[in-house]
């Protein structure tokens, strides 16, 4: 009896939101395929550790683990510019200069690559519209278009869905949905800024705090003092 394996390419971060997203695919019965970019971030390293004990989390037997240095040439992120600091006076309105330019359309475009090869028919992301540091490429309408965008450039046998299940949750939600699901968030890394204890200060790590102090839990993950 043939069984039909469902395979998802899930672009994998080693964040809390990323990490959710791949166990939540896992428990809709996809077969993953994790991907994880290395561009030049602050917390490369941390970053692709948190990737690697994820993936051994979820026993997942095909990962890539892919270059991007280019980014660093481009500049204008705080993320990939030493020249630029990181902000950490609180979470403010606009775009932020921790936006790194259209990363997730090139991240869902490497990914999309992977997909047609893998012939995966799903695409996990983990972006988050609702509770985020305001970045243009984390939005359903972006989403929409770039599947459509890479369903006309690809062949006519593949069919790729991104799915976002995070798209509209709370950053709250999102810890709740975790303990749920039991992820170990405890492998998870949101900090901007350091490898080895998180700053606690910058965006990413106070939007990470707030929701666990909406959710009445605590980080296991350490933070500087």
């Amino acid at each position: 009896m043939n069984k039909t394996i469902k395979k998802a390419v899930c672009i994998l971060s080693g964040g809390m939101d990323s990490t959710l997203a791949s166990y939540m695919a896992k428990n809709e019965g996809y077969e993953i395929i994790a991907v994880h970019f290395n561009y030049g971030q602050r917390t490369e390293k941390r970053e692709l550790q948190a990737f690697r004990d994820i993936c051994a989390d979820l026993q997942i037997k095909e990962k890539y683990e892919i270059d991007i240095p280019f980014f660093t040439q481009i500049g204008a992120s705080a993320l990939t510019d030493s020249s630029i600091d990181v902000p950490t006076n609180g979470v403010e309105e606009g775009v932020p200069v921790t936006y790194v330019p259209f990363r997730n359309g090139i991240f869902l475009s490497i990914a999309s690559a992977i997909a047609e090869k893998e012939e995966a028919n799903a695409l996990f992301i983990g972006v988050v519209e609702e509770d985020s540091s305001g970045y243009p490429d984390c939005t359903d309408e972006f989403i929409s278009k770039m599947t459509n965008a890479i369903n006309q450039g690809t062949k006519e046998s593949t069919k790729i869905e991104i799915k976002t299940p995070l798209v509209h949750l709370m950053k709250n939600e999102i810890v709740e949905k975790s303990l749920e699901l039991n992820v170990p968030l405890e492998h998870t890394w949101s900090c901007y800024k350091e490898e080895s204890e998180a700053c606690g200060v910058c965006d990413s790590c106070r939007l990470r705090l707030n929701g666990f102090k909406k959710a009445n839990a605590t980080d296991p993950i350490k933070y500087k003092e």
